[in-house]
C-alpha cells in the first residue's frame, strides 16, 4: 500500500515530472555538442574490435563500469551529489522515482565515456549502450519484488537498489551500480538489503517540496552557503570536491563518520 501512495502523491508525481522534461530538455540541447565530442575522440580511437559480438560484449562492460564511476563520485563529491540528489530527495521508492532524474548531469556526464570513444567505439553506439542499460536502472525502482535468487550475484536487482536509496547508516554510499553488480563487489561498496533493517528513503536533509528553489536548487544554495563562509581559497575548493557532510572545522559528517559512529562501517 505504501508504495501505491506514493505513486499516487502529487507532490511526488509532479516534481518527479519537472525533473524528467528538464534532464530531457538540457539532454537534447546539449546532444549536438557530447556526441561531436566523442565522434573527434572516436577519430583518434587507439584500436578496432572487428568482432561484433566482442564489440558489443565489451561495450556493454566497459559502459557499465565507467557508469558506476559516474554514479559513486556522484555521491562522494559535493558538487555532484548537488546535482544528483533530486533523484535521492523522494521518500518513497517506485518505478517513477526511475524518471526522477539528476537535472544537470547531461552536462558533464558524457566526459566519463570519452574513453570509450578512444577505445574504438562509436559514439551513437554509446549512446544506445547507455539509454538501454538505463531502461534495466528504472526498472529496479520498486518495492514490489523481493530478493531474485541467483541473479542477485550477477544483476543490480530492486533488492540492491532499494538499499541505495536509504538513509540508515548502514546502507549510505552503497550499490552504484547500474546493471551489473560486479563493480561493487569488486571496489567493496556492496551492502546486501537486510530484513532487520527497515529502509529509510530519501536524504539527512529536509526538502521542503512546495520550494522550487529548494527542491531543484537547495543543495547548491548549501555548498554555496559553506564556500562563502570557508576561510581560505583551500577550504573554498575543498567544499566544491570533498564528500557531503565535510566540514573545514573537522566535524565532519560524511558518509564513513556516519556508518562509523553508528557502528557499521
Amino acid at each position: 500500500m505504501t508504495w501505491i501512495l506514493g505513486l499516487l502523491h502529487p507532490t511526488c508525481q509532479t516534481s518527479t515530472l519537472y525533473l524528467m522534461l528538464l534532464n530531457s530538455g538540457i539532454d537534447l540541447l546539449f546532444r549536438g555538442f557530447y556526441i561531436l565530442v566523442l565522434d573527434i575522440c572516436y577519430r583518434h580511437h587507439w584500436i578496432s574490435i572487428t568482432n561484433i559480438f566482442s564489440y558489443w560484449f565489451l561495450l556493454l562492460l566497459a559502459e557499465d563500469f565507467l557508469y558506476y564511476w559516474l554514479h559513486r563520485w556522484d555521491h562522494e563529491i559535493r558538487l555532484f551529489w548537488a546535482v544528483h540528489v533530486t533523484h535521492h530527495s523522494s521518500e518513497h521508492l517506485n518505478f517513477t522515482v526511475g524518471f526522477r532524474s539528476s537535472v544537470f548531469q547531461p552536462l558533464y556526464r558524457f566526459v566519463y565515456f570519452i574513453p570509450l570513444a578512444l577505445l574504438g567505439f562509436k559514439p551513437l553506439d554509446i549512446v544506445f549502450m547507455y539509454s538501454a542499460t538505463q531502461i534495466w536502472g528504472i526498472f529496479v525502482h520498486t518495492e514490489l519484488i523481493g530478493k531474485m535468487g541467483w541473479l542477485e550475484y550477477i544483476l543490480v536487482t530492486p533488492s540492491h537498489h532499494r538499499v541505495h536509496h536509504a538513509r540508515n547508516p548502514l546502507y549510505m554510499d552503497t550499490n552504484f551500480c547500474n546493471l551489473l553488480n560486479i563493480w561493487d563487489r569488486a571496489f567493496k561498496t556492496y551492502q546486501d538489503e537486510r530484513k532487520e533493517v527497515k529502509i529509510e528513503y530519501g536524504i539527512t536533509r529536509n526538502v521542503n517540496t512546495r520550494s522550487f528553489v529548494d527542491m531543484y536548487f537547495g543543495e547548491f544554495v548549501c555548498l554555496w552557503r559553506d564556500i562563502v563562509h570557508a576561510p581560505g581559497l583551500k577550504n573554498k575548493v575543498l567544499y566544491i570536491f570533498m564528500p557531503p557532510g565535510w566540514s573545514h572545522t573537522g566535524e565532519h559528517k560524511t558518509a564513513k563518520v556516519v556508518k562509523r559512529e553508528a557502528g557499521v562501517e
